[in-house]
C-alpha cells in the first residue's frame, strides 16, 4: 500500500474484438471541469471507496486479511458502470444493466444492487496489467491499479454526463493518433498504457502480456540531461516507449 497522501484507485481498460482490426478500447473524456485530468482521455475509474473495501470483506470472508487488490477489482467494476454503463466483471442480464449504472451512480450499495438485480459479481474476470504512483506532482496523488477486462457483448458506453462528456470505443493506436493530431488530450500514464497496448492484436495476446509482467508500482522519475529533461518509466514492464520530453508530458 502506498503511503497515506496517495488516494488509493482503480481503472480497467475495456477491450472488445471485432472484424479483422485490433481490439478496440473502451475510452472516455473527462469534463473540462474536472480537477484531474480535466478534458482528457482516461480509461474508466476511480477511487476506491469504502463500500468497495466492504463488499470485498464478504467476498473474501475474513476482514483481517489485506483485501486492496479485491477492492480495487470492485471499485473498477462499479466505476465502469457507473462512468460508461458497462457491466465487466458481473454475469447480468442486458436489459438490467441500465437501472444498475443508474443506481450505483447514485450511491446505492453495489452490494445489494446486484443481488437485487440476480447478477452474479465476477472479480476474477478482471486481469492486473499494471499499478501506477506518480511523486512529485502538484495534483492529488493517486495509487492506481489497472485491470483488463473483456467488454461484455453489445456493450455501448453511456456518459454520466458528470464526470465525463463522452464515451466511445477506439483502437489504442487511433487514440494516439487522436493525440498526436492535437485532437484529444491524454496524461503521461494513459500514453504510456497505450503505447503498450498498440502492441496487441487480441485480447488473449493481451492477457499474456500481463501475465509475463509482474505488476509492480511505476513511479515516474525526471531524468537531467543536457539536452532537455525527461519523465521515464522502467524498461522491463513491456512498455515500448519508456521516456518523454518533460516539457511535453501532461501529468494530470
Amino acid at each position: 500500500m502506498a503511503d497515506e497522501e496517495a488516494i488509493p484507485a482503480a481503472t480497467v481498460i475495456v477491450m472488445r474484438e471485432g472484424g479483422e482490426g485490433p481490439p478496440e478500447l473502451l475510452m472516455v473524456e473527462r469534463a473540462a471541469a474536472m480537477r484531474f485530468a480535466g478534458g482528457a482521455l482516461v480509461f474508466p475509474g476511480g477511487r476506491v471507496d469504502p463500500g468497495d473495501h466492504a463488499l470485498a470483506a464478504t467476498l473474501e470472508g475474513d476482514q483481517s486479511n489485506d483485501n486492496w487488490d479485491m477492492a480495487a477489482r470492485i471499485a473498477a467494476i462499479r466505476e465502469t458502470l457507473e462512468e460508461a454503463g458497462v457491466a465487466v466483471g458481473l454475469d447480468i442480464a442486458h436489459e438490467a444493466i441500465p437501472e444498475l449504472a443508474r443506481a450505483a451512480y447514485a450511491g446505492e450499495p453495489l452490494g445489494a444492487l446486484i443481488e437485487a438485480a440476480g447478477a452474479t459479481l465476477r472479480p476474477e474476470q478482471l486481469v492486473p496489467f499494471t499499478r501506477w504512483l506518480p511523486r512529485g506532482v502538484h495534483h492529488r496523488v493517486f495509487d492506481t491499479r489497472f485491470y483488463l477486462a473483456r467488454a461484455p457483448a453489445d456493450a455501448e458506453p453511456v456518459v454520466d454526463g458528470n464526470e465525463n462528456v463522452r464515451a466511445f470505443w477506439m483502437s489504442a493506436a487511433d487514440v494516439l493518433a487522436e493525440a498526436d493530431a492535437g485532437r484529444a488530450h491524454i496524461i503521461f500514464p494513459t500514453r504510456r498504457n497505450l503505447e503498450r497496448l498498440a502492441l496487441f492484436g487480441s485480447w488473449d495476446d493481451a492477457v499474456a502480456d500481463a501475465l509475463a509482467h509482474e505488476p509492480r508500482i511505476i513511479t515516474p522519475w525526471i531524468e537531467r540531461r543536457e539536452d532537455g529533461d525527461r519523465l521515464c518509466i522502467p524498461d522491463d514492464l513491456g512498455y515500448p516507449v519508456t521516456w518523454q520530453p518533460l516539457g511535453e508530458a501532461m501529468r494530470g
